[in-house]
């Protein structure tokens, strides 16, 4: 089980209202709030946002680099991965593999990818 992940971001104003809204359209609840850090909840496992100092913003994070590629996480069901994918939409949230979503981890793999700020990939997936 995993007790929490820190990421470290570019701009956490950004960053909150991006990890903020979806997080919390998943179940998770706001549980830390500070300067330069949020967190939010769910059961024991939380997630924690902190904003990179200025002298460490030189390099932009890159998926394909050497560390976290990307989180996903699980939807309550298909039609909650398309209740999603459309507020995403709304919210101006790329869409990653929008060609060939839903199934763009395979056929029988119903998910949404998406991009934070920091254009890290995020993925909402069904299992059903």
């Amino acid at each position: 089980m995993i007790h929490h992940i820190e990421l470290y971001v570019s701009d956490l104003k950004k960053s909150t209202e991006f990890w903020g809204w979806l997080l919390e359209e998943l179940g998770y609840e706001l549980f830390q709030e500070w300067e330069s850090g949020r967190s939010w909840k769910y059961g024991e496992t939380y997630l924690v946002f902190v904003q990179t100092e200025d002298d460490y913003l030189d390099v932009p994070y890159h998926r394909k680099r050497t560390g976290l590629n990307h989180l996903a996480f699980h939807a309550d069901s298909r039609e909650h991965v398309d209740e999603l994918t459309e507020k995403l939409r709304d919210r101006g949230v790329t869409i990653l593999y929008e060609d060939r979503h839903p199934f763009a981890g395979g056929e029988d793999y119903y998910a949404v990818f998406i991009e934070d700020p920091d254009r890290m990939k995020v993925e909402i997936v069904a299992h059903e």
